[in-house]
């Protein structure tokens, strides 16, 4: 079992499903979200088929707005990004193929953050990166 951190940034994947995670205790006591998750949640109502999909994500959006005060995408994650974009071409992918994971991935770097992603494969082979897989039902 991973040790439980004080602070993570919390990748959109752990944000939307916040409320189907079975173990609660293994999020940190306190979690950091990055504006490009907040970017990424503000585009889901846009994109969505459906009227009651649409309303979901607009809840996630607001909820997220109201629990959160995002770290910024700054020049420090600017730098990260160049790392995390060189890591992903080295493991064989492209990095325009998962962008807001790269850009997320790239801010927990500039924070010396772990991020916690339920899906872990997304931010595969990403050098430096603690990663923190999260279960949900």
């Amino acid at each position: 079992m991973t040790a439980r951190h004080h602070r993570g940034l919390l990748d959109t994947s752990v944000v939307i499903l916040r409320t189907h995670i079975t173990d609660l205790a293994v999020l940190p006591s306190e979690p950091e979200i990055s504006a490009v998750t907040l970017a990424e949640l503000a585009l889901g109502p846009l994109v969505a088929k459906t009227l009651s999909q649409r309303q979901e994500r607009e809840a996630h959006l607001r909820q997220a707005e109201h629990d959160f005060d995002p770290l910024p995408f700054d020049h420090e994650a600017a730098r990260a990004f160049a790392g995390v974009a060189t890591s992903l071409r080295r493991a064989g992918r492209k990095p325009e193929a998962r962008s807001y994971d790269a850009l997320i991935a790239a801010t927990a770097l500039a924070n010396a953050l772990p991020l916690y992603t339920a899906n872990a494969k997304d931010v595969d082979g990403i050098d430096g990166l603690e990663v923190v897989e999260v279960s949900v039902q």
